[in-house]
């Protein structure tokens, strides 16, 4: 099988490549999925570059395993002989976690108690794809914040992969959203659920006059400080990148009032389950910015490396 593989850090071009490798083979409890698709995402970017802040977990020198990254979306090969969740010709999608990477390849194989659920039957894998990483991230956030009808949400970076997702399950739970984004991508945004716009290239919004519930930056370029007046009394702030902003997260729990949000992700098979059923009730629909070729899955990290994508940057694997 082909897999996508790295021995150090650097630049995609200069050190991304595909290997032939042994199709692995299930242990009992473990589902073998052909992959169909995957996203090339910004966490993955991160560690496939060797940013600082992940290389206590990735390898502080050079990586400590190969193989790339973290979703997939595919077909059951093979199953293990106490799988009972799912058989052969399955339609399948997952996500491993933020550091358990690997599924970059045509093969993949993953415990069948983990995070992988069966795929909506309104969606083709390179959607599937791409309600998974980002999408997770957003909907473990959005439902953490147990946000209610009337409420109002300020979701900075709203064009994003996470942003997007922010928008659309903010709206499905009755709250109003400012959206912020490219002027040019104003229809977009609102075709998402957005009640108002703004324009970060021509206004700023720190200016806004709203006040808000949540701030949700969406894209790691804002900060707490930076929007603290822009959240209620008892507002929450809920950054992406949190290791940026984790140090005021018990901080601001101490002395109460607007605060700094950050919980570690967990129940993955949960929240993909409520991802796939506002999937499956049409609420959520991922936005795809481009689909690339397996062997070109340098050139799709490069591009996420320019933090210019909108929405979500898909692989396709050839099958």
């Amino acid at each position: 099988m082909k897999a996508a593989v790295r021995y150090k850090y650097g630049p995609p071009a200069d050190v991304l490549s595909i290997k032939e490798f042994e199709k692995p083979t299930p242990k009992e409890n473990e589902v073998l999925i052909k992959v169909h698709a995957a996203s090339a995402n910004r966490t993955d970017h991160y560690i496939l570059v060797g940013q600082l802040i992940m290389r206590p977990f990735t390898g502080l020198f050079k990586p400590k395993k190969p193989f790339l990254g973290s979703d997939f979306a595919g077909k059951v090969e093979r199953v293990g002989s106490t799988v009972t969740s799912f058989k052969t010709g399955d339609r399948v999608m997952g996500f491993t976690g933020m550091f358990n990477t690997g599924s970059l390849a045509e093969y993949f194989i993953f415990p069948e108690s983990k995070g992988i659920v069966s795929i909506p039957a309104n969606v083709n894998y390179e959607q599937a794809a791409a309600c998974l990483e980002a999408t997770f991230y957003a909907a473990y956030g959005i439902i953490h914040l147990n946000p209610m009808a009337g409420q109002k949400a300020l979701v900075y970076g709203a064009t994003g992969a996470i942003g997007s997702a922010n928008v659309q399950f903010l709206k499905y739970f009755g709250v109003y959203v400012t959206a912020i984004c490219g002027g040019e991508h104003t229809e977009l945004v609102r075709s998402l659920g957005a009640d108002k716009i703004i324009d970060y290239k021509t206004q700023d919004f720190t200016k806004d006059e709203e006040r808000y519930d949540f701030v949700i930056d969406a894209v790691g370029k804002a900060s707490f400080m930076k929007c603290k007046h822009l959240l209620k009394k008892n507002g929450k702030y809920l950054p992406s990148d949190g290791f940026e902003n984790i140090f005021l997260v018990p901080i601001t729990k101490l002395f109460g009032g607007k605060r700094v949000l950050f919980n570690a992700p967990g129940d993955i098979k949960g929240t993909l389950n409520f991802i796939r059923e506002l999937v499956e009730q049409g609420k959520f629909k991922p936005l795809i910015d481009r689909i690339y070729p397996f062997e070109k899955i340098a050139e799709a990290f490069t591009y996420v490396g320019t933090k210019q994508k909108v929405g979500n940057v898909i692989v396709k694997m050839d099958v």
